[in-house]
């Protein structure tokens, strides 16, 4: 069985890639073999969808990585570890560089990497009653799938270190107002909001989106003015195309012939 399943929807406006994760035995912890998957899955997906969706089977997101498999590589010497490592960073990472939104839709646990992973994503929905955290601390364990590093950029070096630390759990609620999340929902909405979502993205230009994700998703590793630069060069070149055209004639309310 696949540890992450694919499953695509054509519909008038764009088409939706939608990956699980399918380890619901192990509330879809992370192995090498669902690492390697999911970096795979990305990739695959972000060729033809317009937007990618990424969730997990047996109302769980993710529990972080699977204890068994980490116990069994550890008796094996610490570079036994590093593809373990090495190939979830890659897949998260994989997400800032893809052309088009990962949407990630988090019930259940999201827990140590399963949190590392949403923080990697561009839009974050989540169950309001959902339980996340990098719990990495409560084991005796260091953050080793980018909490470390992406959760002080999103909220802050306090809030980060505290919540690190003390290893605390959230409510899909606090994700939002920490602003890990877009948005919550109850269990009986969630789907709903995945919808409203999904289509909304689906309506927009997407060569605009893919700029925009690279202009924010860049602009994140060089200075304010670096950015600035890069922000009006693609601008201009987004405005010389034929869709920026049509998208200014919808507003203004001309026909082009």
């Amino acid at each position: 069985m696949s540890t992450v399943l694919t499953w695509f929807d054509d519909r008038a406006d764009g088409r939706v890639a939608t990956l699980t994760l399918n380890r619901p035995q192990a509330r879809n912890a992370i192995t090498v073999e669902l690492a390697r998957a999911l970096h795979d899955g990305l990739a695959a997906a972000a060729e033809t969808a317009d937007v990618v969706v990424v969730r997990g089977a047996g109302g769980h997101f993710c529990a972080g990585g699977d204890f068994h498999e980490v116990s069994r590589l550890r008796e094996q010497g610490p570079e036994a570890l590093r593809p373990l490592f090495e190939t979830f960073v890659g897949a998260c990472e994989l997400i800032a560089t893809l052309p088009v939104p990962v949407v990630a839709v988090v019930e259940g646990y999201a827990m140590a990497g399963g949190f590392e992973l949403l923080q990697s994503v561009d839009i974050a929905l989540v169950r309001d009653d959902a339980v996340l955290a990098d719990n990495h601390a409560n084991f005796g364990m260091i953050p080793g799938g980018g909490g470390s590093q992406r959760l002080p950029r999103i909220v802050g070096t306090p809030r980060a270190l505290g919540h690190i630390l003390l290893g605390d759990r959230l409510s899909g609620r606090d994700a939002v107002d920490w602003g890990l999340a877009w948005a919550c929902a109850p269990a009986a909405e969630l789907d709903a909001l995945v919808e409203r979502t999904v289509a909304n993205l689906l309506g927009k230009d997407r060569d605009a989106l893919a700029r925009i994700k690279q202009l924010v998703r860049g602009g994140l590793h060089g200075t304010l003015t670096d950015g600035l630069a890069a922000e009006l060069s693609s601008t201009l070149a987004h405005l010389g195309g034929e869709r920026a055209g049509a998208g200014i004639d919808r507003f203004t309310g001309r026909t082009r012939t």
